[in-house]
């Protein structure tokens, strides 16, 4: 869900990265670690369909075929939707076909559209189609003509979530590099850290007074960490897998220049921990996954941060392989594919977002993989059949997702989606978020639909950049952050330190962090029973039983964990 965020005090540069500059390249090149070839450079990822799979990440970069999965089409159109406000990717239908409908019969349908497009141009996910229509940027009356015909079971528009540019960070500039401190490789990279009490963190307790809210040290005690074979997928704005230099084209003020952008993987969460990345919005499927956003990031912290390393901040499940699955365009994807089709000037803050399409493409690709848990901390307030289906499709293939249940009490409070289809399903559940004083957050979605309430953060904006009242975490310090100003022209995507941002996207992770945790101790364990695992142990924080705002009350990992099992 979108979320409010706001930066530390502390300050960071950049992480220890070779910055290579190149000779410019042709706008349709992208150069990595300053070797140049077409197409997309990417380092050593798993094979799709091989579970658990883990990223070299200092591997020698090789070029793949297919470039870009975001084209300039699909960017104007994200563009075109935030600047007419709309909630759906103008001129886009999403279609599915009912069962032993042929071509022909396909193509009957579509000639009910005034354009006639044909059926060679339908682009396929799994067993539904996108249809674009560039004659009728109307997607809901296209949507309309193609569901009165008798060869189609349901059409809707490709709905998209956004990340709302009032997440944007307060960004202080300058300072010191963060690095892990040092330790026998051996410790750093082991997977099994057993944490008893308060963790080594260095900024665990004077900032993740979530952790203490909710009993964290307590719950490590009986299963630390999690286990290393399990595998929680992260379907959001990607987390970067890999140290590199790329060069995208860029429009820079005056002119569309090939810029050099550094990356880094979080210090924090090592690369060794991140499995089976896929790409569905930005780069080709099989490229590298990086996060140009921060927010992916931040919520794979939550879940899985590196614990007990006397480094910054920790995390909940801090032994479970983490898959970056990014279904999210920021601003900067919009920006790079809009210069490579040699379009000029910025965009506005909120141009971006996560097409429902992409979301469920990466809901099944995770439950294809391996993953055992999902967190999707994204969600709009328009209902999907492909979105639910999806949703389905995880749980049935033995997966718990954790949902963030939506930021717009203040707004309308409209149903969210898909938080509402948590409902229907056992074993996914909707997340509201508490402040440090267990009361509901002030931006927090109530409905019927909210489950489960974890830590989300409760500060207004404008209170100051040190307030320790929302959720910290290792991630990207905003790309703005380099000349401290929204028009920054030549960003890097390199630096990392502890960030506060809130919303029930912070509250999402926890769950889906307890979540691993139960899943590790009781290998084979359904998503429903761990759903009412959660549910039974929480406590109860709001009206008398189950009620609107709290759902079943404030997760209770010690509780979760102890009265399932014996204490390890």
């Amino acid at each position: 869900m979108s979320v409010v965020r706001l930066l530390s005090g502390s300050a960071v540069s950049a992480v220890a990265v070779l910055l290579v500059t190149t000779a410019s390249p042709a706008a349709d090149q992208i150069s990595v670690q300053g070797v140049r070839v077409p197409s997309v450079f990417v380092p050593r990822v798993p094979t799709p369909g091989t579970p658990g799979s883990t990223i070299d990440p200092m591997a020698k970069p090789r070029a793949v075929q297919g470039g870009r999965r975001l084209t300039a089409q699909r960017a104007e159109a994200f563009a075109e939707a935030a600047r007419r406000g709309l909630n759906y990717l103008p001129g886009e239908v999403v279609v599915k076909f009912r069962s032993g409908m042929g071509t022909a019969s396909m193509q009957r349908a579509l000639d009910a559209v005034s354009s006639r497009p044909n059926t060679d141009g339908l682009e396929w996910h799994s067993d539904v189609a996108i249809l674009r229509d560039p004659s009728q940027p109307d997607a809901h009356q296209l949507a309309a003509q193609l569901s009165a015909q008798p060869e189609v079971e349901f059409a809707e528009p490709n709905y998209i979530a956004r990340i709302s540019p009032l997440e944007k960070q307060f960004v202080p500039g300058g300072g010191p590099v963060p690095t892990p401190p040092d330790r026998p490789t051996s410790l750093w990279r082991s997977a099994a850290f057993r944490t008893t009490g308060t963790p080594s963190d260095t900024d665990f307790g004077a900032y993740q007074w979530n952790f203490n809210l909710i009993n964290m040290p307590a719950a490590w005690d009986v299963v630390p960490g999690g286990s290393a074979d399990l595998i929680v997928a992260v379907v959001d704005t990607g987390i970067t897998v890999a140290a590199q230099t790329m060069t995208f084209p860029l429009w820079t003020g005056s002119a569309i220049q090939n810029v050099p952008m550094a990356f880094a993987v979080n210090p924090d969460l090592p690369a060794s921990r991140l499995v089976s990345p896929r790409d569905y919005a930005f780069l080709d499927p099989q490229g590298p996954v990086i996060d140009m956003e921060g927010h992916g990031t931040h919520v794979s912290g939550t879940i899985g941060q590196a614990t007990n390393n006397a480094f910054l901040t920790a995390g909940m499940a801090y032994n479970v392989k983490i898959m970056p699955v990014k279904v999210c365009s920021s601003y900067w994807d919009l920006m790079i594919v809009r210069a490579q089709n040699g379009q000029t000037g910025f965009l506005s803050a909120d141009a971006g977002g996560c097409s429902f399409v992409d979301m469920s493409d990466g809901l099944r690709y995770a439950a294809d993989n391996g993953a055992k848990v999902i967190n999707m901390s994204i969600g709009g307030i328009s209902q999907s059949t492909v979105l639910r289906d999806a949703l389905a499709y995880a749980v049935s293939h033995g997966v718990f997702v954790a949902i963030s249940a939506g930021n717009d009490f203040e707004d309308g409070n409209p149903t969210q989606y898909p938080a509402r289809y948590a409902a229907d399903f056992e074993g996914v559940m909707s997340v509201a978020s508490v402040a440090k004083n267990s009361a509901k957050a002030y931006y927090s979605s109530t409905g019927s639909w909210v489950e489960i309430a974890a830590p989300g953060g409760d500060v207004r904006q404008g209170v100051g950049t040190t307030d320790r009242g929302l959720i910290w975490q290792s991630t990207l310090v905003g790309a703005d952050s380099v000349t401290g100003s929204a028009g920054v022209i030549r960003p890097r995507f390199d630096h990392y330190d502890k960030q506060s941002y809130q919303g029930t996207s912070m509250a999402a992770p926890h769950v889906a962090g307890l979540a691993a945790l139960i899943m590790s101790q009781t290998p084979g364990i359904s998503p429903a029973a761990v759903e009412r695992i959660i549910s039974n142990t929480a406590k109860d924080i709001g009206e008398p039983g189950r009620d609107t705002s709290f759902g079943n009350g404030l997760i209770q990992p010690r509780t979760a964990l102890y009265g399932y099992s014996v204490n390890r």
